[in-house]
This record gives C-alpha cells, structure tokens and sequence, in this order.
C-alpha cells in the first residue's frame, strides 16, 4: 500500500471521469449522470482506504510523493496528507455525491454540468493534499474556472452579475496572493510549504526576505514581510469569506443551482480556512500576531455582523448563505487565537490544541450541516415552485412531518445543540480561545446568540402554526430523498455523541502544531 500513489489516483480519477463525461453528446445525460456518480463513489472508496491505511499517531505527513517538475525554479509534484487533509479528503468524498443526487432540475442534466463538478472535485482535492505552492495554485485556480461557469450556465435570474462578481473578488484575491509568493520565492528559492514553514520556525524567513528583496519600493524591513503576508491573507480572505470581503458570497449562494450553493458551502469556502490553517498560521506567525488586534476584530465582525444579516433576510438561501459566514468566522476566531504568542509555556498547550482540534471539527461539520440544510431548500424549492420566502410557507409539520423533522435536525446541528455534531467542535474553539483571547472570545458569544434567534424564527415561521393552505397538498419526503438525507443525519449524531471518531486522526497532527506555535 505504500508504494501505491493513493493521493495522485484519487486527485486525477475526477479529472478522467471529467473528461468521458465532457466528451460526450448533450442528449447522453444518463449515461453522463451514471458515470459521474461512479467516478464519486469510487473517489469515495479511495478516501476510505486512506482513512484506514492512515496512521493516527503520527503528526507528519503521509503517503508523501514527490517528484522533481521545473528544477531550475523549485517546482515539485509535491503531495502528502496529514490530519488537516485527510479531514477534508472525507468532507470532498461526502458531499460530492451528496450534491449529484440532488440534482433534480432537467436544465441541470447535462453532461456539461456533471463534468464541471467532477473538475471542481480534482481541484478541491488537490488544493488540500498539494505542498508545493506553484502545484496548489493551478488547483486553486482550477477550483474556480468550473464554479464560476456553474453559477453563469445554471443559476438563477441574477446569475451573471453573481458569477461575475465571484468572478472578480476570487481573482483579485489569487492575484496578490501569487505576487506575494513570488516575492517569498525571490527571497527562498522556495515553493515549497515545508521549506518555508521551517525557515519562519528558524527565524530566518523575515532575515532572507529583508535580504533578498531590500529596497523594494521604498518599504522599511518591517514593513515588507507585512506587505506579503497581507497578499496572501487577502487571497484567502476572499475565499473564506471573512467581513468585508464578503459581499460576493449572498449573491453567488442564491443565484447559484441548489447543487453548486453545496459545493460553495459545504467545500470551497473550507479551502480558505485550510489556507489559513495550511499556510499563514506556520508560515506567518509573527506578522498574525503583529496584526493580532485588527485580525480579531475581524473575526468578531464576521461572527456578527453576519450573524445580524441573516436574522434580516426573507430569503432561506440568503439566511443560510450569511449563516455560513458566521460559522466560518468562529474557525477563524479559532486560528487567530492559536497564533497567540504564549512562549514554551506548556500551560498553554491544551488551549491552543482545544481550539485547533475544534476549527478542523468545525470546517468538517459545517461542511455537511451546510450542505444537506440547502439540499432541504432545494426539495422544498421543488414543491412550491421556486418559492423559498421566509413568509411564503407556515405549518408545513403537519402536512410533511418527515421533511421538517430531517432538517430540524439538520438545523440543530448548525446551532450547536448538545449531542449533534455542531456542538463539539464549536465547544473547543470557544473553549480555547476564552483563555487566549479572552475580549474576541467573550464578543463572538453574541453571533451565537443571534444564530439561535434567526434558526429558530426559520424552525417557527416555516415548519409551525398555521397551516398554509396553499401547501395543504404538500407531499413529504419520497423513499429517494430519505435514503438520501438519513445517511448524513446519522453522520451528525455519531460525530455528536463520539467525537473521536475524527479526534483520534487529527490531535498527533494539531499537537505538532502546538509545538511549532511555540516559537
């Protein structure tokens, strides 16, 4: 098995599967459908072997392949796993085909659109198993071609301002975030995530950027290092999104079809959070920790603020899209509060684990809750018309007791009940982080607040009271749609219950972090 390139076959299976499916006639959609779920659920058997083969107890990187590509510029296929990744391997492996079977719409059967989402698929895999940063910016950059397309080809009403807005804000952000590695290469010699997080662990990356690039505009040896941690920062921002980079995500998350909002939630807003966890926090600290003050307050603000904006929407794609930006907002909270300098004082080390070992949970468990709360639009998107108005439905329990129980659960789980596998990982961010940053902390308790009014005013207005008797004939979930959603929601109940589960393959990972966060 060790010899076997587990990694390289389960990031090009989409692509091939991409390829069958693209090539062929517009009027093969069921052929294109039957492939495309193969390609997934084969995808899926792969990450189940690497979750098995994986060994939890060590905190490096594993199934490691590397390869020389441009030598004279320091390219390498470069790809590995370790907890962070095979973490978010599992999350691309269930929430692909989670999207694919819900894809219901006749305009959105087309072999076109199965192919791009198997392309977004390769490029989400390699964005989270690739080490070299020329390698991970062609999937990065991957990611986004068939997301845009996804939205402009398929979306709603207001679809091409929404791609093009997405369009815009990602690429600003991949754009300073290549000039800023450019700049680190000139002064390492490096592409590589490893290289660069030991020469920051060593003290020497600031001394070989001031070096290397002394003069450049004009900007003083502080100033400088400051100036490339912010193009990156900015690229991952976007991505994410965190307040005020994020007045694309509402827009692109309503206008998007059903199944593509699942993606942009359940995934591609994760691969932000893995480049602060991936990049930033091992190769910035010292600048993250300069910034400390204005980088919590941005947390804070996106905790909030969006919190705020989803109790003032009407529209349940537009709740859940800010509710979205409030979760990630704590995983951010979570990262900034673990680069707090504590020194080698190993009283500290349980709290930064706590909050690391809860931003992974958190990425993983928003990813599903996310998803399968917009697939439950999307059913009810499909009885009523289009319709998907806060005020449009009311009582909907007692014609389709079966639907609101399931996405009852489903909203549970995205406010962090007890027992559901919201809770846990929200639990040790803030559990974390109170002693770390106590002021942010104690702040962001509000958007926990207002995400408890806003859930439960959708649980109030569309599942009870009265009746609508306009949706008197309303039919419940089909046999299809159960066998389709059960599966997660038993997900959320053992990850609730037994959170060791993903605990044991991630803490040997989060303490070799710890140990680095210490210098």
């Amino acid at each position: 098995m060790n010899g076997t390139p587990l990694i390289t076959l389960l990031t090009f299976l989409p692509v091939v599967g991409a390829i069958l499916v693209g090539l062929m006639p517009s009027t093969s959609v069921k052929p294109a459908r039957v492939i495309t779920l193969i390609t997934s659920f084969v995808a899926l058997l792969l990450t189940g072997i690497l979750w098995m083969a994986f060994d939890s107890k060590s905190g490096g990187m594993q199934f490691e392949e590397t390869h020389d590509w441009i030598v004279d510029l320091g390219i390498q296929y470069h790809v590995a796993v370790d907890g962070l990744s095979l973490l978010m391997i599992l999350l691309v492996s269930l929430v692909v085909p989670l999207a694919l079977l819900s894809i219901r719409r006749a305009e959105e059967q087309t072999p076109a659109y199965y192919a791009l989402i198997l392309l977004l698929q390769a490029g989400l895999y390699g964005t989270f198993t690739t080490l070299n940063f020329f390698h991970w910016f062609i999937y990065w950059e991957l990611s986004i071609v068939p997301a845009f397309f996804l939205i402009k080809l398929w979306g709603g009403p207001g679809r091409n301002a929404a791609a093009t807005q997405f369009f815009i804000y990602t690429m600003v952000g991949s754009v300073t975030m290549l000039l800023s590695f450019l700049a680190l290469f000139w002064a390492t010699r490096t592409f590589d995530f490893q290289k660069l997080t030991e020469l920051a662990h060593n003290q020497e990356l600031s001394n070989l950027i001031n070096t290397k690039l002394t003069g450049w505009s004009g900007l003083s040896r502080h100033q400088l290092p400051l100036l490339i941690f912010a193009g990156v920062f900015l690229g991952l921002a976007v991505k994410v999104p965190l307040v005020p980079f994020h007045t694309w995500l509402p827009n692109a998350y309503a206008e998007a079809p059903t199944s593509t909002t699942m993606l942009l939630t359940g995934l591609m807003s994760k691969m932000g959070v893995y480049g602060f966890l991936r990049i930033l926090l091992p190769i910035f600290p010292d600048p993250m920790r300069e910034l400390m003050t204005p980088l919590l307050w941005l947390a804070v603000a996106t905790i909030v603020l969006s919190a705020s904006a989803a109790f003032a929407q009407k529209d349940l794609k537009r709740m859940l899209a800010y509710s979205s930006i409030n979760h990630l907002g704590i995983c951010l909270l979570g990262v900034f509060a673990a680069a707090q300098f504590t020194g080698k004082d190993s009283a500290w080390d349980n709290e930064k684990a706590s909050v690391l070992n809860g931003v992974m949970l958190q990425m993983f468990n928003h990813g599903l809750t996310a998803s399968l709360l917009f697939c439950f639009v999307g059913f009810l998107e499909e009885r009523s018309g289009g319709l998907r108005g806060l005020e449009s439905f009311g009582g909907l329990r007692k014609v389709a007791p079966v639907f609101c129980g399931l996405m009852g659960i489903s909203l549970f789980a995205s406010l962090g009940l007890p027992g559901l596998n919201g809770f846990i990982g929200e639990f040790l961010i803030f559990k974390g982080a109170f002693p770390l940053v106590t002021w942010a902390t104690s702040l962001s308790v509000i958007g926990l607040l207002l995400t408890a009014i806003f859930l439960l005013t959708l649980v109030q207005k569309v599942f009870n009271g009265p009746l609508n008797e306009k949706w008197s004939a309303m039919p419940d979930l089909t046999h299809r749609e159960r066998l389709l959603v059960i599966p997660f929601t038993v997900i959320f109940f053992l990850v609730g219950l037994n959170p060791e589960l993903l605990l044991g393959k991630l803490n040997a990972t989060v303490m070799l972090w710890v140990e680095q966060l210490k210098f």
